[in-house]
């Protein structure tokens, strides 16, 4: 059962800030080096200084939580008295072109263990990135970022009645997301949002290091208090602007001659070429389609050969894993023809990735891939049943568009 209630809310003063445009940012594992003095160069306040810290010669933790304090103290950031959620919209041009809504509602959420009828994760987990996300709640005591999650059920109805007034705060996001920010006070709105989600089982959609850290932090704090809750943006499953894009691979290591060789060979064995020249395998149906793209620009489009091998490489697996693209891609190709180990994968070893086809192409023309493959998106329904049978994905198998912006509100954790 999902227990949601209303925040507390640590959030900018936009009299003080002028504009939340100038101080949100993406997702802090999307902000790159040059972002981040681009985003700073805004505004001294923008949301990166504390979410993505940096102190050279010092702790660049306790420096994230001083300067969280100096901009409490000088009313740069502001926390309610009176508990709210936060209503938010995010339009968006979808891969077709078309404009669409995405509809989110962001809550305090109890933290749980994983399990059927509670939160279910979809991907793997790397230590690193949960490390430092400890570090930061250790420090600053709060979420500075929320964990996005979906929902069988739907509370947006409820809340949708509040977003009928101007709201409190729009921003055009750094990928051209609209969004539109609305904080909603009213007691019967939050027990009506409550008693919709009360039974709802969610499904972490993007965030799973977070969530993780928040199950650790809540641990070692121990007893009952604000840490037993992390901060999310709840969104339903039938959400109409729902939508995932792929992630693309790419090799970065196959320019030794036996090893490209071995590459090649295990290819033609695996796969065969539906159509040459083309690269996009969106809207094509079988198990393990792909696009390949190599180095001497030749381009086409891959199925798997012979489906039925996948049962004995994905023994004990379920039938929604065994037909899951990123899987099979691991599996098949970085497994059993290049000899990476899922640890491989996950360092990242040989192998990058592409948010979209113009990246992954210029990648391999400049030199710095070897080879890239073109995935279809996931659908939805199955990250869903992966997650129903308790597995988790590759990781990067979901791109989940678009991202949410940190610093639109953080969730005390103390």
């Amino acid at each position: 059962m999902a227990d949601v209630a209303p925040i507390h809310a640590l959030h900018y003063d936009l009299n003080a800030v002028g504009s939340l445009s100038d101080v949100i940012a993406p997702p802090y594992d999307g902000v790159s080096e040059e972002l981040r003095s681009e985003l700073l160069a805004r505004s001294p306040f923008n949301v990166v200084e504390v979410d993505l810290p940096e102190s050279p010669g010092g702790d660049r933790y306790e420096h994230a939580a001083g300067t969280l304090e100096e901009w409490i103290l000088s009313g740069i950031l502001h926390q309610d008295r009176e508990p709210s959620i936060w209503a938010l919209t995010q339009e968006y041009n979808g891969p077709d072109g078309s404009l669409r809504i995405r509809n989110g509602i962001l809550a305090r959420v109890r933290v749980e263990d994983y399990g059927p009828g509670r939160i279910r994760p979809h991907e793997r987990t790397q230590p690193g990135p949960k490390q430092d996300r400890l570090d930061l709640a250790r420090a600053t005591r709060f979420n500075l970022s929320p964990i996005f999650s979906l929902t069988a059920r739907d509370a947006w109805p409820q809340v949708e009645p509040a977003t009928h007034t101007e709201p409190w705060a729009e921003v055009l996001g750094e990928d051209g997301t609209l969004n539109r920010i609305w904080r909603v006070t009213d007691p019967e709105i939050h027990r009506a949002v409550a008693w919709e989600l009360s039974e709802a089982e969610l499904l972490i959609a993007d965030g799973h290091h977070r969530y993780e850290t928040a199950r650790t932090y809540r641990d070692e704090v121990g007893g009952e208090g604000a840490h037993c809750y992390t901060l999310m943006s709840l969104t339903g499953l039938a959400d109409p602007g729902l939508t995932v894009f792929p992630i693309h691979r790419l090799l970065l290591g196959i320019g030794d001659p036996d090893l490209a060789d071995r590459f090649k060979r295990g290819i033609e064995e695996a796969f065969e070429t539906l159509t040459e020249g083309d690269l996009d395998p969106a809207g094509l149906e079988g198990t393990g389609c792909f696009g390949l793209y190599e180095a001497d620009g030749s381009r086409r489009l891959l199925r798997l050969r012979d489906p039925a091998s996948l049962d004995a490489l994905f023994d004990g697996r379920s039938a929604a894993y065994r037909n899951l693209d990123p899987a099979i891609l691991e599996k098949v190709v970085f497994g059993e023809i290049l000899g990476m180990s899922e640890a491989d994968v996950e360092a990242k070893k040989g192998l990058g990735y592409a948010k979209s086809l113009e990246e992954a192409t210029s990648e391999v023309e400049a030199g710095r891939a070897g080879a890239a493959f073109i995935l279809r998106p996931t659908p939805v329904e199955q990250v869903r049943a992966v997650a129903d049978a308790g597995e988790t994905m590759p990781p990067k198998s979901t791109y989940f568009f678009p991202k949410l912006p940190t610093g639109i509100v953080f969730n005390p954790l103390s």
